[in-house]
């Protein structure tokens, strides 16, 4: 796969100043340091802003990627040399950069390679420290705080695509020390998933520095016939073999009432259709997933003595080999 801009990476553009990258990447490695970030690819999508960031804040690495990109003086027409020979590695090409300090011969993978071992390596402590960002000092006032607790909410696939506010009572010390009961109305956005995180400030342990926070996970239970994949509802229709052939319109269920899907002719089983905008909603960006009717053909389970005889006298008028394209013939 080809190496994303680093400017784009950093989400700044070519123009930015260095306190602007900076101020990005430590962004960045606030949220995908595996320190902090244990889901899949936030330590890849850390090691990517490393590189980045390693490279547009060096004063001599960034005017030679300004120049040459990722492809480097590999493109061609840049003034390199062949790989091997006098002063040259066999098989790597160098080159010498004109952009200001003449005669500078550089093996580009030395200068860009190694994929940000120096600040990768290090703890997000140190990392931040490193940047000027105060690590161990946040660390040590959010210490001070008390400890952030965790709730599991189980809420139903309605509730989820609705919205709702959850009435949920915690048991907590207070700033005395005693153990106390408390009811909070949470609201729980429109467009939550499995595994969403929300937020309640002030409400977790007590700490000298005041209290921690109390983060909701919320928990779809199992729906009698829809399910979900990320923002995406599936919901099985049965169809019978004549009504698979020929097509026909049924009644489906949705998150918002009952719609009207048109069933072409030939349609074979598992075959999805969507319905646009029909699926959950994202509490992030407020937009709309997908819903896909999937079409599940259901043969009956007997066949009368006329059925028998008109099934026979289809086969003889419908000459199709369902199995004609199959690779083991």
């Amino acid at each position: 796969m080809a190496k994303r801009d680093y400017y784009q990476v950093l989400g700044v553009t070519r123009g930015a100043t260095d306190d602007q990258i900076r101020s990005a990447y430590r962004k960045l490695a606030r949220k995908y340091h595996p320190d902090v970030n244990k889901s899949p690819g936030a330590t890849e999508k850390f090691k990517e802003a490393t590189e980045a960031y390693e490279v547009l804040s060096d004063p001599q690495k960034r005017p030679i990627y300004d120049q040459f990109g990722h492809a480097g003086p590999a493109a061609g027409g840049f003034g390199y040399g062949g790989g091997g020979g006098a002063g040259g590695r066999p098989g790597v090409r160098t080159y010498t950069w004109t952009g200001g300090g003449q005669g500078m011969p550089s093996d580009f993978e030395e200068i860009f390679g190694g994929g940000g071992r120096g600040f990768a390596g290090m703890s997000l402590d140190d990392l931040m420290e490193a940047l000027g960002g105060g690590g161990r000092r946040a660390r040590a006032q959010a210490a001070e705080r008390g400890q952030d607790a965790e709730y599991h909410l189980n809420i139903d696939l309605p509730q989820a695509f609705a919205g709702m506010t959850a009435p949920i009572r915690i048991r907590r010390p207070d700033d005395a020390g005693r153990e106390a009961t408390e009811t909070l109305h949470v609201k729980i956005p429109p467009g939550v998933h499995e595994g969403s995180r929300i937020r309640v400030r002030g409400k977790g342990g007590y700490g000298p520095a005041g209290y921690g926070d109390l983060y909701l996970i919320t928990h779809i239970t199992p729906h009698p016939y829809f399910r979900t994949e990320g923002s995406d509802v599936y919901v099985e229709v049965p169809v019978s073999i004549a009504e698979a052939a020929l097509g026909i319109k049924v009644d489906v269920p949705t998150l918002e009432g009952m719609t009207t899907v048109t069933i072409p002719p030939g349609t074979s089983s598992h075959r999805k259709l969507r319905l646009r905008g029909k699926g959950l909603g994202t509490a992030e960006s407020g937009g709309r997933g997908d819903q896909y009717v999937v079409v599940h053909i259901v043969p009956p389970p007997a066949v009368s003595a006329k059925g028998r005889e008109l099934l026979t006298e289809f086969q003889k008028v419908e000459k199709f080999d369902p199995r004609k394209d199959v690779p083991w013939r």
